[in-house]
């Protein structure tokens, strides 16, 4: 008689990352309990609602592993030992690397599973929005930070600068998506921060009268 063997132990944190991999590629509506089980080694439902309970509580736990972890290139843009510029700069060059990687699923997890979200959840729709939002107000904090000591000036309109710099973080997804190179989304990057330049120049000019 075939030897059967002792099954495989299921090992969850193993299965929470299978389950990343394969929402940040497929998004949330499209990645079925199906599709998620068999990742996680083609476990059975019921160890699967007894492991992670629902796929929307799975879907949290997940959210909570990428911002730990391929997000934490975000957090560049709340670092205090950088000048704003070069925070600003610096988040958003190693948001293009990580996209743009091929180790993992291309883009940002938390901007494309947004746009993959239809408006029914708007329980998902929310925890992302917010997870946006929070980078959104670093990035309004850094340049708030720079008017402060004078690297911008007084007049500088922060929803604007806001919105330029989220915009371009936000569409790095699909550029990465789209086959866009690391190299061309840093030529970029290096013409979006001359805007920054501009209006430093302008701080300088106006100090000199």
């Amino acid at each position: 008689m075939p030897r059967t063997g002792r099954p495989r132990a299921f090992n969850r944190d193993e299965a929470v990352v299978a389950a990343m991999l394969l929402f940040w590629e497929q998004g949330f509506e499209s990645t079925s309990l199906a599709l998620l089980r068999a990742a996680m080694g083609n476990i059975s439902a019921a160890s699967f609602y007894a492991a992670f309970e629902s796929k929307e509580a799975l879907f949290c736990e997940v959210v909570d592993l990428y911002i730990s972890t391929y997000g934490q290139v975000s957090e560049s843009f709340r670092d205090r030992s950088l000048t704003p510029r070069a925070a600003i700069e610096e988040g958003l060059r190693r948001s293009a690397q990580m996209q743009t990687e091929g180790s993992h699923p291309l883009g940002c997890l938390i901007t494309l599973s947004a746009v993959t979200c239809s408006p029914e959840l708007k329980h998902i729709r929310k925890l992302l929005f917010e997870e946006r939002e929070k980078v959104c107000g670093w990035q309004k904090d850094c340049i708030e930070r720079a008017i402060a000591d004078g690297e911008l000036p007084d007049s500088t309109d922060v929803p604007m600068l806001v919105t330029l710099f989220n915009t371009f973080l936000r569409g790095i997804s699909s550029q990465a998506r789209d086959g866009v190179p690391l190299e061309a989304i840093n030529a970029a990057i290096t013409q979006l921060m001359s805007v920054w330049d501009v209006l430093s120049v302008r701080t300088g000019d106006r100090s000199k009268v």
